[in-house]
């Protein structure tokens, strides 16, 4: 497979790419609509919620939290996640402005 060749793209386009490769699974998808439930979490929790392995969440939330969808405190010997608002943020924004695009725009 070729180079993605990032560099020729912004870095609000890049950013916007992976947060959306990110949320490309459905187990990532479960994982934040639980956080967004519980409103914080450790990592124990979410393995009872999901019918995954513990191996396989752990993953999943590194994919999260390498995106910036999801933060991590350490505590004792677990790691509490919840969710980061501030890459939220910058979806609603990008999706905001699509909307409103679209919601102007004359086309077929």
């Amino acid at each position: 497979m070729g180079a993605t060749k990032t560099e020729h793209f912004t870095d609000q386009q890049n950013q916007i790419a992976i947060i959306a490769k990110a949320l490309g699974h459905p187990a990532r998808i479960a994982i934040i609509e639980y956080l967004q439930k519980v409103n914080t979490c450790i990592c124990g929790d979410i393995v009872n919620e999901l019918p995954l392995a513990q191996p396989t969440v752990s993953q999943h939330l590194k994919e999260l939290k390498n995106a910036g969808l999801i933060k991590g405190n350490i505590e004792g010997n677990a790691i509490c996640y919840c969710i980061d608002e501030k890459t939220f943020d910058v979806l609603k924004n990008y999706f905001s402005t699509i909307i409103q695009t679209v919601t102007n725009q004359k086309c077929c």
